[in-house]
């Protein structure tokens, strides 16, 4: 699917079963790949097949990153199509497991929400904000929907303000505030035959709008191969015309924290480092019937595997671990100075 097709015009069916052939090309990216499928297949309204999906990559739950998540866009499906006594047994699953990723504590508030379980969904987002962020003074990226959540079902229940309430408006960037976004009055106004009401509540849906589809809209990211000091030597030594591109390890560590810089000065947003090994860009070569010396290879590699959802994102959280596998974190190591 091309980031910019318009999600209307999309062949749901057509784009999982193209996933599914791919996975079964990259059984170690098949986790990614049929959980984008089974998203496709939801959209198509093809929940049954979707359960599916799910049920095969949880038969072997020793080899997923997170059986987790996968177990709660099960339940999310499942209560979707008439399934609620097992949608509500994995979620009580889910939330007993106490998961460190925010994904799943969201997909089981969400699906709790949907089905008017308001109470039981605010509940499972502060269990998970409680998890996660007690003592955290900048949230990551990824806990965001998880306060987001939490913010629009208490304001729907009605309940008061608290310290994670005002972080979650603090974090909100959209002209339009939280408070006004997630004010359960907002329906009645659709009602109204007055143009400047109208007029107002079209402005918060854009908003809206627009903030769910920055969240949706990140097919894979900008990504730039990185290739750890060991794979690079290896890749040099079989293939000698690429040590044009890399003259050296620290120079390509070099290029790689400059180019991202520059992409990010330029507006570009999404961004991404893909670690890259010897044995992968040898087998992705010999599927585009190339040889691996050519240089102009290493780009659709990288982007391949940005696509397999192997990227990193750019730049680390705030303290985290610096990209290049230093130990040291970035902003003490290649983030210094930026």
């Amino acid at each position: 699917m091309r980031p910019d097709t318009p999600a209307e015009h999309v062949d749901h069916n057509a784009e999982a079963a193209r996933l599914e052939r791919t996975a079964g090309l990259y059984p170690e990216d098949a986790e990614h790949l049929l959980l984008q499928a089974a998203a496709h297949l939801e959209l198509a309204d093809d929940r049954p097949r979707a359960s599916t999906l799910y049920d095969h990559l949880l038969s072997t739950p020793d080899s997923l990153e997170n059986p987790l998540l996968v177990r709660a866009l099960k339940a999310a499906n499942l209560w979707e199509y008439g399934h609620e006594a097992e949608a509500r047994a994995i979620i009580d699953g889910v939330r007993a497991a106490s998961p460190r990723d925010p994904a799943p504590w969201v997909i089981v508030a969400e699906a709790l929400e949907s089905h008017d379980e308001l109470e039981a969904a605010q509940e499972t987002f502060t269990e998970g904000a409680t998890l996660l962020l007690t003592d955290v003074t900048d949230p990551p990226y990824a806990t965001h929907p998880l306060l987001f959540g939490r913010h629009r079902v208490r304001r729907m229940l009605g309940m008061p303000h608290d310290d994670w309430d005002t972080r979650a408006d603090t974090l909100h960037k959209a002209p339009v505030s939280l408070d006004e976004l997630h004010d359960p009055k907002r329906v009645w106004s659709l009602g109204s035959d007055n143009p400047a009401e109208l007029q107002a509540e079209i402005a918060r849906l854009q908003s809206e709008l627009t903030t769910a589809r920055e969240a949706l809209s990140r097919p894979f990211p900008v990504a730039i191969l990185h290739w750890p000091a060991d794979e690079l030597a290896e890749l040099v030594a079989a293939y000698p015309s690429l040590g044009s591109e890399y003259p050296s390890h620290e120079e390509h560590l070099a290029t790689i924290e400059t180019s991202l810089r520059e992409l990010a000065a330029s507006g570009t947003g999404n961004l991404g480092i893909v670690p890259g090994t010897v044995p992968s860009y040898e087998a992705f070569a010999a599927s585009e019937l190339a040889s691996p010396a050519d240089a102009l290879l290493l780009p659709q590699y990288a982007t391949t595997l940005a696509a397999r959802g192997r990227a990193v994102a750019w730049p680390p959280e705030r303290g985290g671990a610096c990209w290049c596998g230093s130990g040291r974190t970035y902003e003490g190591c290649h983030g210094g100075g930026a």
